[in-house]
């Protein structure tokens, strides 16, 4: 249908008068916020219904009666809600409203505030999906702790944004499993303990500087695609100020404030540009523009934890090292250092996740000492072909 053409004003006045039907049948299943919410879309979308009834009477072309009823589907839709409840059809209706959501942007007869709006409907199931403690008797949740506050009363909920932490240990069990193979792979070749401690303190560096590599340039891309986000939050700030101020106020309502408290709170955060963008990056995107992750700190950090756990097998071929030097004393001590380390890195892993020392430690051990078993067999096989 031709963009001059006023009868495409029938499909919009359709798909708005079936949306205000939907959820206002929607919002008989729930209760408190969330049927406020849903009344409150119905009535916007009754007043983009009426925007383009108005066009088709200027148009000379006749409005149909509303519907009396939902469709098969929005019926399917509301016996689910009944039924299953009503987080049940939330996926649905946000991939209905995220793929609605740009159906006026390039319409010249569809204001400005039509387009918002229907951006707003998307943002607001997906807040409803996200906060899986929202109440249903219309009640405020206790608020959420902040990451200031939680960290010092609550040291569980500590959270090293940097990555660091997750880096260390990690790079602490790669560093002991890898070198631990590497070794006993040479070991197994049988050659003397010069050339076993030249391939340990080699898999030492390779590994460290690998890692810490890696972390950086993982950390430095994640960071300036964070702030890229934040840059264009900013931007939106500047050029839709109401629009972004009307997902704030959609994001305190999902959070379980009343209409006008969300109002308020969002009108006063929007007053200070600054602290309207730290609060868009924090609730919009869940980003926190003070801790974006530091990619020197979280390389240094890699670098120190690989070579801390490849050192442990190196360190018993320091001692042994003359002409005359047992080979089997330091294979043994290695081998005696290496499985201690692995429990201990195991077990402290699962401490901090929860999952079981004792499991965790048996795990850690189970894969570190496969790996070194297979590279020992596969040097002994080639040692002895190559002798």
């Amino acid at each position: 249908m031709s963009r001059n053409d006023p009868r495409r004003f029938l499909g919009y006045l359709e798909d708005e008068r079936n949306a205000a039907l939907l959820y206002r049948a929607l919002a008989e299943t729930v209760d408190g916020e969330r049927r406020a919410a849903l009344l409150e879309l119905a009535q916007m979308e009754d007043a983009h219904a009426e925007h383009w009834a108005t066009k088709l009477a200027d148009a000379g072309i006749p409005v149909p009666a509303p519907p009396e009823q939902l469709s098969a589907a929005d019926a399917r839709m509301v016996g689910r809600a009944r039924g299953a409840g009503f987080a049940d059809v939330l996926a649905t209706l946000e991939q209905a409203e995220n793929q609605a959501q740009s159906a006026y942007d390039d319409e010249p007869e569809a204001p400005e505030s039509m387009a918002a709006d229907e951006r707003s409907h998307a943002e607001a199931f997906r807040r409803m999906i996200q906060q899986s403690t929202f109440p249903t008797d219309g009640s405020t949740p206790a608020p959420r702790a902040t990451s200031a506050a939680s960290g010092k009363g609550e040291t569980w909920h500590r959270s090293d944004r940097s990555g660091a932490t997750r880096a260390a240990v990690f790079g602490i069990s790669d560093g002991l499993v890898s070198n631990t193979a590497l070794v006993m792979g040479f070991a197994g070749a049988s050659p003397d303990n010069r050339t076993i401690l030249f391939a340990g303190v080699a898999g030492l560096l390779a590994g460290a500087f690998s890692m810490a590599a890696g972390e950086y340039v993982s950390v430095a891309s994640q960071r300036d695609l964070f702030r890229r986000e934040i840059q264009l939050e900013a931007e939106e700030l500047r050029s839709k100020p109401e629009e972004e101020q009307r997902e704030l106020e959609l994001i305190y309502r999902a959070k379980g404030l009343s209409a006008d408290v969300a109002r308020q709170t969002a009108a006063q955060i929007m007053g200070n540009p600054k602290t309207a963008l730290d609060t868009l990056a924090r609730e919009e995107l869940g980003l926190d523009p003070d801790e974006l992750g530091s990619p020197v700190k979280v390389a240094l950090s890699s670098f120190a934890a690989f070579a801390i756990g490849a050192v442990v097998v190196v360190l018993p071929y320091l001692f042994f090292l003359g002409p005359q030097a047992s080979s089997t004393i330091p294979l043994v001590l290695a081998i005696a250092l290496a499985v201690t380390a692995m429990l201990a890195v195991g077990g402290l892993v699962g401490r901090l996740s929860g999952r079981g020392v004792v499991f965790s430690a048996l795990r850690q051990l189970m894969w570190g000492a496969g790996a070194a078993g297979v590279t020992f067999v596969v040097g002994t096989i080639i040692g002895v072909n190559i002798s």
